[in-house]
Order: structure tokens, then C-alpha cells, then sequence
């Protein structure tokens, strides 16, 4: 079936049998690769996504149900001039990372959840990442990156 949708602001059109998962696509057919499979399972984050404006495991959803949607993965938020996204700066500057295999899809629902939160205090913050797993780093760092990622997205 042919699945059309905008993917980091360019329209992208894909052939794809309707039982395959938005992730393979955007990883197998669209090289958008920064977006991991952890899990399979929709338990780990690692593949999280914005689709219309939202987070969402895209192991855990078809590309068909994506079909006509605005995705935008984590290739997307860095600027056209390759500066960072206020939340990827952050991460890089308060160490919240450390193997990386997490660190995208924490990025993405970070974003997204500092948009509707952007004051929110570290429990919150700990309580709103909860999708997502880091196996490496004991969530420290991540927090204050976070924290500081919401500041400078509020200007």
C-alpha cells in the first residue's frame, strides 16, 4: 500500500505491505535511523516520535495509521544550519547521556513534554519521561538537562 505523510517538513510517499510498523519506516525506507528499536514492545522509548504534534512509539504503531500525518523524528530539530535543537544542546551540555542508545527518543518526549510543561519541577519531569528507559545513567543528568532544555525552549 502507498502511505503518505510529512516527515521532518518534506512530504515523503512509501510502498509498504499494511503490517509494517512506522519505525521500520522510518529507519529501513526513509534512513531517518536516529530513531531506535529498542524494545518491539513499546516499553523502552527508544523509537518515540512527535506525529501531529504528540509523542508516540512509532514500534507500536502501523505507517498506515500514520498515513497523513506531520512526524518529525529526531533528525528534524536541529536547524537547517546544523545548530541544536535548545533540548539536544542541553543534553550535550549536562552530560544526559552516556551510551546514547535512549538519549533519542528521551530527546523527543522531552520536547513534547516541555511544551505543555515548561516549568515543571524534577518529579515532574521524572514522572512525564517515565516511557522511557535508560539503562546507563541514573536519570541525574537527564533531569537537569531537561530542565534547562525547558528554560531555553521558553526563552
Amino acid at each position: 500500500m502507498q502511505v503518505q505523510f510529512r516527515v521532518n517538513g518534506k512530504a515523503s510517499s512509501v510502498e509498504t505491505p499494511p503490517n509494517t510498523l512506522l519505525v521500520q519506516v522510518l529507519r529501513e525506507q526513509l534512513k531517518m535511523t536516529g530513531t531506535h528499536v529498542g524494545c518491539d514492545t513499546a516499553q523502552c522509548g527508544a523509537c518515540t516520535v512527535i506525529m501531529n504534534g504528540r509523542t508516540v512509539k512509532s514500534c507500536n504503531i502501523l505507517a498506515a495509521q500514520a498515513a497523513g500525518s506531520e512526524i518529525t523524528t529526531i533528525e528534524g530539530l536541529a536547524d537547517k544550519d546544523g545548530t541544536l535543537h535548545p533540548m539536544q544542546a542541553a543534553f550535550k551540555d549536562c552530560h544526559g547521556l552516556q551510551c546514547g542508545f535512549c538519549t533519542t527518543g528521551m530527546v523527543m518526549s522531552a520536547v513534547d513534554f516541555c511544551k505543555h510543561n515548561p516549568k515543571a519541577s524534577a518529579s515532574e519531569i521524572r514522572d512525564g519521561l517515565e516511557g522511557n528507559i535508560c539503562r546507563c545513567t541514573g536519570y541525574q543528568n537527564i533531569v537537569k538537562a531537561v530542565q534547562q532544555g525547558a528554560a531555553a525552549m521558553a526563552g
